[in-house]
């Protein structure tokens, strides 16, 4: 993998002028461009050799910006690596009904591999009806509880995209990860549960920490990986990590920026800079784990349309 800077802020780059930090900075905007370029290999072997284009169907319920953003630049990227791309955009007050037969639909087309629905819906729909509806073998984001219990159970499934991402940045950092001890501060389903299951499987020892845990700095300090992700602004300070340490910051907090007024300034939830100078290694936010997210989205989809088709699953993409 192409490791380095990514694109800081302006203090980060000093620091890096300065030589301050000590710790490997990971790349994920160059990893996730090679993970893409993974992908649109094998979709062009899929079309080359069986006729088959694998296919990404999202709904965006309403119109929310953020949204609009991240739905078309999911659809930028399918479609740079060859694969179909089918966006559903319904009003606000669509009903819980018409959104199923929609689903429905989906399920049933044999040229659709992979579905997700945008979140958050309005109020007035389920989210997790909406997921229990996506045909676990199409569930790309990996949020349905069938994708999450074989997960758990050591099954072959489809695995959340965000943690995939996280997997896939230590593997490649680290190699085999047999042995290591490794906190994750979080527990959401979403997030902290499925990143304790695939370090569990690359055999690391995991202890999951949350809000209620006891004395969590000294937790935090036993950690050869240390994974944040609470959403709590550089709640992870210097003397919680583990000298030599792996730090994956999954957090993402928005505030306003203290030296340009109007605009915003992303943080995650390690206090980058001083902790940059005791870990090994370390992702920074933006340009860490963020734009895995997408890159194991199109992966995700690509294992789905070879399961569907009893083909080998891709390697290197799966967990």
């Amino acid at each position: 993998m192409e490791t380095g800077t990514a694109s800081y802020t302006s203090d980060e780059d000093r620091l890096l002028r300065d030589d301050v930090m000590s710790a490997q900075i990971i790349d994920g905007k160059a990893f996730a461009a090679k993970v893409r370029g993974q992908v649109a290999e094998h979709v062009t072997a899929l079309k080359a050799d069986h006729g088959i284009t694998p296919g990404l169907a999202v709904v965006l319920v309403g119109e929310d910006p953020a949204s609009e953003v991240y739905v078309a630049a999911k659809h930028k990227q399918t479609v740079e690596v060859g694969m179909a791309s089918f966006e559903h955009k319904l009003p606000a007050d669509v009903s819980a009904a018409d959104l199923f037969a929609l689903i429905d639909q989906l399920n049933a087309d044999k040229n659709v591999h992979g579905i997700l629905c945008q979140f958050p819906v309005p109020d007035h729909l389920n989210e997790r009806a909406v997921v229990a509806r996506i045909d676990p073998a199409k569930d790309v984001d990996g949020l349905s509880v069938v994708n999450a219990g074989l997960l758990a159970s050591g099954e072959t499934g489809l695995v959340s995209c965000t943690p995939l991402g996280c997997l896939m940045l230590l593997r490649d950092q680290l190699g085999d990860m047999t042995g290591k001890e490794a906190v994750i501060i979080g527990r959401s389903n979403l997030f902290g549960k499925p990143m304790g299951q695939l370090l569990l499987q690359d055999n690391c020892t995991v202890t999951i920490a949350h809000s209620r845990t006891a004395d969590l700095p000294a937790v935090c300090k036993r950690a050869d990986i240390l994974v944040a992700a609470v959403g709590r602004a550089e709640m992870v300070k210097a003397d919680w990590v583990k000298p030599g340490a792996t730090i994956i910051d999954v957090g993402i907090t928005r505030i306003p920026h203290p030296d340009k007024p109007g605009k915003s300034k992303l943080l995650g939830d390690v206090d980058f800079a001083p902790c940059s100078k005791v870990a090994g290694t370390i992702t920074p936010v933006p340009g860490g784990v963020g734009p895995m997210t997408i890159a194991c989205l199109l992966a995700n989809t690509v294992t789905a349309c070879c399961r569907a088709n009893g083909l080998a699953e891709p390697e290197g993409l799966t967990a």
